[in-house]
């Protein structure tokens, strides 16, 4: 009410400037009106003198304008050229897509845009993950526009790869128009229905006048509290009309939520937090994803050195802290993390969350994980302190001592404040040494003929790119080489790792690669690929070579289904059913493409093939590396097993 009061006044003085009638309706300024508004009443508008009448003061009406209705600028434009524009107001630079009819009107109002770059993917679900690879990278959300039917049931999985590993993505998916919504009509698809449980939130746009305010409230709820994937279902007419009516203004809801996005820790659990930490005798920080998103590795640095306490990091957590700090590093914990972090998790007193969820890669057996943190809680000397963004993961598998909710870099900075012990905690460190001592990441070397052991392949590559690991980003498909990758590389970078942890999607790594390689043009981007999971979506190979991208694909080529072989090996008699691989020839595959094709069958042809490969930048590369098929990865969890219960490599077994 108030606002229309202020509205009605405005009109009237308008009026009395112009010496005529001035309706206050939503759409109530015209831009005549705007130029020859009298001097006084812009004045009395802004806040300031202004003595004369003139377009001078057109932007300054146009503020006021547009703080009363933001969207008025959009009276006049079609749907297609709403959702262009709104792209632009949210900074998107770039944008993954493929067309169809019925999205149609967008790609042609994005027609030679000037304002972003587009990006052609040979399947949707290739543009899902290049779109994620891009916001894992460049911090900002990926978008993706696809058209109805197939187009948009094509995106399920990276939505909920997305979803699952809480990466901004805005799907912007074509419909048929609303007069045929229900009628079975040629590629209609409910992608509502069918994405609700993969998405963060999904709309269908009724109508044009909806359209600016659920555009806006889907890079609202992608990127605000932990992000993830929205989608925007549009109908033809809905991207055709034209806006004839002022557009419906943002919600109650979407404006409370653009203003407080999360809610603010309490002193006193951080005052707890400090405490806690200056009586703990066996501390270990547990590193998430979170502190990746919050950009928060200089603050985790600082605050392991400032009390001295060792880091470990989850597989989505690989770079939030430099694993060159032998003294704090215990590198990655889990099913298949460093014999040392997992060891260190089940010893700790005081276990320090920060932006992880206690999936159960991690813990391992639920009522067996951290016991003696569990003794130390009951005792008030210890625990488990939770710094999350989200509440939903607070307390949902592990409770927490003290819960830190909020921004995990806005209180570690609080933390940081506060009167901070730094303890020796000699003993502590010292048994950690002979855990790292006792049980390294171990492999045997490779026979002089070959096959190479995947795990050396790993280590040539980091050999080659060590003295500008900085400039470099690592992504992956799933299975054995993701897990090497992890364990056999040297995280020191934030925003170098870019895998699919959560939902474990094969086929992720080269789309991964491409949008991480438009996100970073500059930087060196290599997708460490096992054959199972390359041959899922290689044709994205076309794609690189289209945008003459410098991606490298690193293919351990096993000619199997790796992991799930090593399942096969240790729990089903070795009965390979239906995991064995046959491949084509991947240096032949790239040269039909038209990128660079190499081949390496022994550590000799490996180490001549590893220079060319990471100094090649003419376009993409494929360096197929002929590695061992009964490799397995170790150390390994097994189900149903504490996290210390590890099965380690053959040659630390005694």
């Amino acid at each position: 009410w108030a606002k229309a009061q202020q509205r009605h006044a405005m009109a009237a003085e308008v009026g009395r400037a112009l010496g005529r009638t001035v309706r206050a309706t939503a759409g109530w300024i015209r831009q005549r009106d705007v130029v020859w508004s009298s001097g006084a009443a812009v004045g009395r508008w802004t806040g300031r003198t202004v003595s004369t009448a003139s377009t001078a003061h057109k932007a300054d009406v146009l503020e006021i304008v547009e703080a009363q209705d933001p969207y008025q600028k959009f009276l006049g434009r079609t749907g297609a050229e709403i959702v262009r524009d709104v792209l632009v107001e949210r900074g998107v630079s770039q944008v993954f897509g493929y067309p169809g009819g019925a999205i149609l009107p967008v790609f042609d109002a994005i027609f030679d845009s000037p304002d972003f770059k587009f990006c052609l993917p040979r399947h949707e679900q290739g543009g899902g993950h290049m779109a994620e690879g891009y916001a894992r990278i460049s911090g900002k959300p990926g978008v993706l526009i696809v058209t109805s039917g197939p187009g948009a049931t094509n995106a399920i999985t990276p939505m909920q790869d997305a979803l699952s590993d809480g990466t901004p993505l805005v799907v912007l998916a074509g419909q048929v128009p609303t007069s045929l919504v229900g009628s079975d009509a040629f590629q209609e698809a409910d992608v509502v229905g069918i994405s609700r449980a993969c998405t963060k939130w999904n709309v269908t746009v009724p109508h044009i006048r909806d359209l600016p305010r659920y555009l806006n409230q889907a890079f609202d709820v992608a990127t605000s509290g932990r992000p993830g994937p929205v989608l925007v279902d549009l109908p033809k007419d809905v991207t055709a009309m034209q806006l004839s009516q002022p557009a419906r203004p943002p919600s109650t809801n979407q404006r409370r939520q653009r203003a407080t996005s999360t809610r603010r820790a309490s002193d006193s659990a951080i005052d707890e937090v400090a405490r806690l930490i200056g009586i703990a005798q066996r501390p270990v920080l547990y590193v998430g994803q979170g502190v990746l998103q919050a950009d928060a590795s200089a603050e985790l640095a600082e605050l392991a050195e400032k009390c001295n306490i060792p880091v470990t990091t989850t597989l989505q957590g690989l770079g939030a802290f430099d694993e060159k700090n032998d003294q704090l590093s215990l590198c990655m914990l889990g099913m298949h993390g460093h014999a040392a972090a997992n060891h260190a998790m089940q010893n700790a007193d005081l276990v320090i969350a920060l932006g992880a969820r206690f999936d159960d890669r991690v813990t391992g057996r639920l009522d067996a994980f951290a016991p003696r943190a569990r003794e130390a809680a009951a005792a008030g000397t210890g625990g488990f302190v939770h710094f999350e963004m989200s509440p939903k993961n607070l307390d949902k598998l592990v409770p927490a001592t003290v819960a830190v909710e909020g921004d995990v870099r806005e209180n570690l900075a609080r933390l940081l404040q506060r009167n901070l012990v730094h303890r020796e905690r000699t003993g502590w460190f010292r048994q950690i040494d002979e855990w790292k001592d006792r049980f390294p990441f171990a492999y045997f070397p490779s026979e002089t003929e070959g096959p190479i052991r995947p795990q050396h392949v790993i280590h040539s590559l980091y050999e080659a790119v060590a003295d500008r690991s900085e400039d470099v980003i690592i992504t992956t498909g799933v299975g054995c080489h993701q897990m090497w990758a992890a364990q056999f590389y040297r995280w020191r970078q934030p925003r170098s790792w870019v895998s699919s942890g959560g939902l474990g999607t094969m086929g992720f790594g080269l789309p991964a690669a491409i949008g991480a390689q438009l996100a970073a043009p500059n930087k060196i981007v290599v997708d460490i690929d096992g054959d199972a999971s390359f041959m899922m979506t290689c044709t994205e190979l076309a794609t690189a070579v289209q945008y003459n991208l410098p991606v490298k694909v690193l293919v351990m080529n096993n000619r199997f289904q790796g992991m799930v072989k090593q399942w096969q090996d240790l729990f089903y008699d070795e009965r390979y059913s239906h995991t064995e691989m046959h491949n084509p020839c991947f240096k032949a595959l790239a040269e039909a493409m038209g990128a660079r094709g190499l081949i390496a069958r022994t550590d000799a042809e490996l180490e001549v093939a590893m220079d060319e490969f990471v100094s090649y930048n003419d376009g993409p590369i494929v360096l197929d590396a002929s590695v061992c098929k009964h490799e397995h990865v170790y150390p390994m969890v097994p189900a149903g097993a504490a996290l210390d219960e590890m099965v380690y490599h053959p040659s630390l077994r005694g």
